[in-house]
C-alpha cells in the first residue's frame, strides 16, 4: 500500500493502526528493559499487589520495569482487539480512551484489574441489545476504578500483607464490574452538564463520583477499615523513559510529516481551542499523528525541564496527559495551565505553598489539569493559567474523597474547577466564540 493510498484511508483506522504501532513498541519496551529477567514475575506482583493510588510499578518491591512495559502492551492489545469488533467506532474519544488507560499501566491499573469492569460493559450492551463494539470507550473508561478490583479480589474485608483470593471477592469484583459498567455510560452522557465541555476528561467527573459511592458502601457504611492513602515511589530510571518515549514521539512527528506532505492542517489543529473539538472529525489523519508526536515531545520536555523523577508514575502520566492529543489538547492552549503549575511551584520555594512543581502527586496533577485546556483555548492565557493553578491547590485533597481507588483522580479534579471556575468566566467574561460571533 502505498502513502498515497494510506493518505485516502479514514482517519479512524489510520489512528487504529497507530494504537497497535504503540501497543507492538510496548512490547518491544519490555524485552529491552534493564530487568527484563524479572518481567513475568514483576507482572505477578503488579496483578496482586494493592493498586490504591500511588503504586509505582517500577519499583522492584511492587513490580518490574519489563513487567511493567508488559503489562502495557497486555492491556494496550486488549484494547485495541476492542476497535475491531463489529460497528467499533475509532475517534477521538478512542484515542484519550486508549492512551488513558495504557496510561495507568505504571500505577494502578493491570491484565487483570481490566477484566471484570470491560465484562460489566459487555453485561450493559446485552442489556440494550447493542452490539458490542457500539461501546467500545466505555470499555476502557470503566477501568477508572480498577484499583477497587484488586483491593475487593485480594484485600478485603480484612487487609493481609500477602495476597489471598476468596470467592467473596470474586463475586465482589464481578458485581463491581457490572455495576460500574452499567451506569459509566450513563454518566458519562450527563457530565457535560456538569463542566459544560471545558474538561476534557469527561469521564472523570462519572468515575469520581461513582468510586465515592463504592468507596462509601464498602468501608464507611459497613463499618470496615480503608486502607490508608500512601505512595510507594521507586528511583525511576530516567535514561530508559527518555529513551523510550522520545524515540516513538519522533516516530510519530516523521509519520505525521509523511502523511500530510509536510505540515498540512496542523497549523489550524495546533492553534485550535480544544473546545468541544474532536480532531479526528476536523482535521486529517496526518495532522493527528503530528500532534501526537509533537504534544508527546512537548510533554517530556516540560517534566525534563522541571526534574521530574522518571518512576513508573510519571511515565503514566506522560501517556495520560497525551491522551487527549486527538480530542482537544494540543501545546498552544495546554501551555497555560502548565504555567500555572509552574508558579505555584515557584511559591513552594517561598515558603507558601506545599508541594514543588517536580513532587510526584504534582507531576500527576499536572497531566490532568491539561483537560482544562479549552478554558484557555476559549478564554485566554491569563484564564487558562488561574485553572492550572486552581487544580493545583485542589489535586491532593481529592483521593480522601474516594479513597485512592479512582484513577481518575486529576480528571475528576478538572470537572471541580470546571464546575467552580467556569461560570465565573461566563458571567464576567466572552469567550473567544463570542466574540467571533459580534
Amino acid at each position: 500500500m502505498s502513502i498515497n493510498d494510506i493518505r485516502k484511508l479514514d482517519t479512524g483506522r489510520v489512528l487504529r493502526a497507530v494504537m497497535c504501532a504503540f501497543t507492538a513498541a510496548f512490547l518491544i519496551g519490555a524485552l529491552f528493559a534493564p530487568d527484563v529477567k524479572e518481567i513475568f514475575t514483576g507482572l505477578w506482583r503488579i496483578c496482586t499487589l494493592p493498586a490504591q493510588l500511588t503504586k509505582d510499578y517500577f519499583k522492584p518491591e511492587i513490580g518490574s520495569i519489563s513487567g511493567t512495559m508488559l503489562n502495557y502492551a497486555l492491556v494496550g492489545a486488549v484494547c485495541c482487539a476492542l476497535m475491531f469488533l463489529p460497528e467499533a467506532k475509532v475517534n477521538g474519544g478512542t484515542v484519550l480512551g486508549y492512551f488513558l488507560t495504557v496510561g495507568f499501566c505504571s500505577y494502578g491499573m493491570n491484565i487483570l484489574n481490566i477484566i471484570p469492569l470491560m465484562l460489566g460493559v459487555a453485561v450493559y450492551a446485552l442489556i440494550k441489545h447493542q452490539r458490542f463494539g457500539k461501546f467500545l470507550n466505555f470499555y476502557m473508561f470503566a477501568t477508572a476504578v480498577a484499583p477497587i478490583i484488586t483491593q475487593v479480589l485480594f484485600y478485603y474485608p480484612n487487609m493481609g500483607e500477602t495476597p489471598q483470593l476468596s470467592l467473596l471477592g470474586v463475586a465482589l469484583s464481578l458485581l463491581i464490574g457490572v455495576v460500574v459498567g452499567c451506569t459509566m455510560p450513563a454518566l458519562c452522557a450527563h457530565s457535560p452538564g456538569f463542566h459544560k465541555g471545558y474538561d476534557l476528561y469527561n469521564a472523570g467527573p462519572a468515575a469520581g463520583f461513582l468510586c465515592f459511592l463504592l468507596f462509601a458502601v464498602l468501608y464507611k457504611t459497613l463499618g470496615v477499615e480503608a486502607p490508608a492513602i500512601a505512595a510507594t515511589l521507586g528511583e525511576g530510571n530516567r535514561a530508559y523513559v527518555n529513551v523510550f518515549c522520545i524515540v516513538v514521539f519522533a516516530l510519530c512527528v516523521v509519520c505525521g510529516i509523511v502523511l500530510n506532505g509536510g505540515l498540512g492542517d496542523y497549523g489550524k489543529l495546533f492553534m485550535d481551542s480544544g473546545y468541544k473539538s474532536d480532531f479526528t472529525a476536523k482535521y486529517s489523519a496526518g495532522a493527528n499523528i503530528l500532534n501526537i508526536g509533537v504534544y508527546g515531545l512537548f510533554i517530556m520536555l516540560y517534566y525534563n525541564l522541571i526534574g521530574a523523577t522518571f518512576t513508573g508514575t510519571t511515565m503514566g502520566a506522560v501517556f495520560c496527559m497525551l491522551c487527549c492529543c486527538c480530542n482537544g489538547a494540543t501545546p498552544f492552549n495546554v501551555f497555560p495551565i502548565m504555567i500555572g503549575y509552574v508558579i505555584m511551584g515557584l511559591l513552594n520555594k517561598a515558603g507558601v505553598t506545599a508541594f514543588a512543581v517536580n513532587a510526584q502527586a504534582i507531576v500527576v496533577g499536572l497531566c490532568f489539569a491539561s483537560g482544562l485546556a479549552p478554558i484557555s483555548g476559549e478564554y485566554g492565557i491569563i484564564a487558562g493559567t488561574v485553572a492550572g493553578m486552581l487544580h493545583y491547590c485542589l489535586v491532593t485533597s481529592v483521593p480522601a474523597i474516594h479513597g485512592g481507588f479512582n484513577l481518575y483522580n486529576g480528571g475528576f479534579t478538572a470537572g471541580i474547577v470546571c464546575f467552580l471556575f467556569v461560570p465565573v468566566l461566563e458571567h464576567y467574561f466572552k469567550s473567544k466564540s463570542q466574540r467571533k460571533q459580534q
